[in-house]
């Protein structure tokens, strides 16, 4: 979808100075695109007491995603999920020089709705 394309490099770089590192279709399910950034500003500098174990600062990123699908007409669900890194995966060092390399990516679920994955569909033919 190219609304995808056009947040993950775009929107991104308007809002934090780069692109998303990547943007992939899931395997599994059609309706499902991860964007994933391996350093994003909100749980760089924002951490999370012990006792919100389950709170995610990159919620607030998931949320500006939703809103920039919903205002260009595509409804979907985002969520933003804490995956980490595997050993090789991501060998850049960290944006910030004082700062330990990360161990955890910021993954941004999109689930679109049946009627944005009829509608694509249909223009694709």
């Amino acid at each position: 979808m190219n609304i995808l394309h056009f947040i993950s490099s775009n929107v991104w770089k308007s809002l934090f100075g780069k692109a998303a590192d990547s943007l992939e279709r899931s395997i599994d399910h059609a309706d499902e695109f991860m964007i994933v950034d391996y350093e994003p500003i909100t749980s760089t500098f924002v951490s999370v007491p012990a006792d919100l174990g389950q709170l995610s600062a990159d919620a607030y990123i998931s949320g500006i995603i939703a809103g920039v699908l919903e205002g260009a007409g595509f409804t979907a669900r985002v969520t933003a999920h804490s995956v980490a890194v595997e050993e090789g995966e991501y060998t850049k060092p960290p944006a910030m020089p004082n700062l330990p390399p990360r161990k955890d990516k910021a993954v941004f679920l999109v689930k679109f709705s049946r009627e944005v994955l009829a509608r694509d569909a249909a223009l694709e033919r």
